[in-house]
C-alpha cells in the first residue's frame, strides 16, 4: 500500500489535493469511503476519456489540466524553469511516484480499475505527446521529464488541449471548442495570392518575427473565414491558438490581452468575424485601442484577424457628408469613422470567383468524395449556373447522385 503520508508532502503540486476524486483517494488509505473513492475516479474516466491505469490517469490530467507553479513559471517565462522549482517538483514526483506505478490496485482491490475502456476515449495530439513520452517510465525522474517537456511544448489546462478558444463572459475566461473543425489549407482552392500572403503573416508571426494585424474584405462566400481558421490547425504544434470574439466582447479586450500575455509560449489570434459597425456602435472604439496599444502596449504574442464585407468597418451615409452638420470638426469625425480599417497593418482583398475559379472548386470538392466530371461536364455546369443563378441546384442536377451533401458543394465561409 502507498504510504499515505507522501500525498501531504507534496509542494509545489499541493493543489492535487483539492480534486475530489484524491481527496477521496486520502479517506480510502485511512480504510474509508473505498467505494465513493472508486466511483469518483470512473466519474473522472468517463467524463474526460481517461484509459489504462485510472489513478495513474487521473493523477496525469490534473498534473496536465489544473494550474500550478511550475507550470504557470514555464509558460510564463517562454519554457524557463530555475533550478530550485524543478528540484522541488522532482520531489513531487517522488512522493505520487507509488500511485503513478500502479500501486493503487493493492488496497483500492478494484480489478478494472487496472485497463480502462472509457466510452470515448481522450484523443488529442497532446494527450498523445504525453502518453508517449511516458511509455517507458520507471523512475520519479522520467516523470519530470515528460511533464516538464510537456509543459513546454503545451502548456497547461485547455490551452495544450484545444486549437480553438471562446471567451465565457460569466466566467471572464477562455473556453476550448471541443469540436472545432477547420479546413485544410489544400482544400482551399484559387486566391493563391491572397492565402500566399496570410502565411506569409502567421508564419512570421509564430516565428517571433514582426507581423501585422490581418483585415480580410471581400464577397460574402469567398474563404475568408475558412482561411483564418484553417491557421489554427496548421500552427497548433507551434503554439498557435485562435480566440474567436464577438463583437460585444470587444469591451474586453484589455483584460483578454492581459490574461493572453502570460502565456508567453503561446501566440494568440484574436479572431473577429464578419465584423461591422454602425456610427452608433461604441465597440470600434475598444477595437482601436486594442490595435494602437492603448495605455498598455499590446501583448507580443497576440494578434487581430478580422473578416468583414466592408472595405471601411463602419458604415457610412450621406448624412455624414459635410452639408448641415453641427460637428465643430467635421473632417476629423468623418475621418475617425473610417479610418479603423486603416488600423490593420495588412489589408487582404477577396473577389467573388469567375465561372473557371467556381468550377475549379467545385471540382476540387467532387473529387474529395470519390466524383469526377469531365472538363465538359464542368463547362456545361458553368453555363447552367449563369443562366440559373443557382449554383447549388446546378451540381446536384449535374451529380444525379446523393452521395455529396450541400457543405460539399460549396462550403466557403
Amino acid at each position: 500500500m502507498p504510504n499515505k503520508e507522501s500525498l501531504s508532502k507534496l509542494i509545489a503540486c499541493r493543489n492535487l489535493l483539492d480534486a475530489p476524486e484524491l481527496a477521496l483517494l486520502e479517506e480510502a488509505l485511512n480504510g474509508r469511503h473505498q467505494g465513493a473513492c472508486v466511483s469518483a475516479l470512473i466519474n473522472r474516466a468517463e467524463t474526460v476519456g481517461l484509459s489504462g491505469n485510472v489513478l495513474r490517469a487521473v493523477i496525469l490530467y490534473h498534473l496536465v489540466h489544473d494550474k500550478n507553479i511550475v507550470n504557470t513559471i514555464i509558460e510564463r517565462e517562454n519554457g524557463k524553469i530555475g533550478k530550485s522549482l524543478k528540484e522541488i517538483f522532482l520531489h513531487d514526483m517522488q512522493c505520487l511516484f507509488p500511485y503513478l506505478n500502479g500501486e493503487e490496485l493493492d488496497f483500492l482491490s478494484v480489478p478494472f480499475l487496472k485497463n480502462y475502456q472509457p466510452t470515448n476515449p481522450l484523443s488529442t495530439e497532446a494527450s498523445s505527446y504525453l502518453a508517449k513520452k511516458l511509455e517507458n517510465a520507471a523512475t520519479p525522474e522520467d516523470y519530470e521529464h515528460a511533464l516538464l517537456s510537456y509543459y513546454e511544448k503545451y502548456g497547461y489546462g485547455d490551452i495544450a488541449s484545444y486549437a480553438a478558444f471562446c471567451w465565457d463572459d460569466a466566467n471572464k475566461t477562455l473556453v476550448g471548442i471541443p469540436h472545432f473543425t477547420a479546413m485544410n489549407f489544400d482544400d482551399l482552392i484559387g486566391y493563391e495570392h491572397q492565402k500566399e500572403q496570410l502565411l506569409e503573416n502567421t508564419a512570421a508571426f509564430v516565428a517571433h518575427k514582426p507581423a501585422n494585424n490581418v483585415l480580410l474584405v471581400g464577397s460574402r462566400g469567398t474563404g475568408k473565414s475558412s482561411g483564418v481558421k484553417a491557421l489554427a490547425v496548421r500552427y497548433y504544434e507551434k503554439g498557435l491558438r485562435l480566440l474567436q470574439l464577438k463583437k460585444t466582447q470587444l469591451k474586453n479586450l484589455p483584460s483578454i490581452m492581459e490574461i493572453l500575455r502570460d502565456f508567453a509560449s503561446k501566440r494568440f489570434i484574436i479572431f473577429l468575424d464578419d465584423l461591422s459597425f454602425e456610427e452608433s456602435d461604441a465597440e470600434y472604439k475598444y477595437l482601436k485601442s486594442a490595435i494602437e496599444g492603448g495605455v498598455s502596449t499590446r501583448p507580443e504574442n497576440v494578434l487581430i484577424y478580422a473578416t468583414s464585407n466592408r472595405r471601411h468597418l463602419i458604415r457610412e451615409n450621406w448624412s455624414d457628408r459635410p452639408e448641415g452638420q453641427d460637428a465643430v470638426h467635421l473632417d476629423d469625425s468623418i475621418n475617425e469613422t473610417i479610418s479603423l480599417s486603416d488600423r490593420f497593418g495588412l489589408v487582404i482583398h477577396y473577389y467573388a470567383p469567375d465561372q473557371n475559379e467556381y468550377l475549379a472548386i467545385i471540382d476540387h470538392k467532387l473529387k474529395k468524395v470519390g466524383i469526377n466530371l469531365s472538363p465538359e461536364e464542368l463547362r456545361i455546369a458553368g453555363v447552367r449556373r449563369k443562366k440559373r443563378k443557382n449554383s447549388r441546384a446546378i451540381c446536384r442536377l449535374l451529380l444525379r447522385s446523393e452521395k455529396i451533401s450541400d457543405d460539399c458543394l460549396i462550403s466557403y465561409t
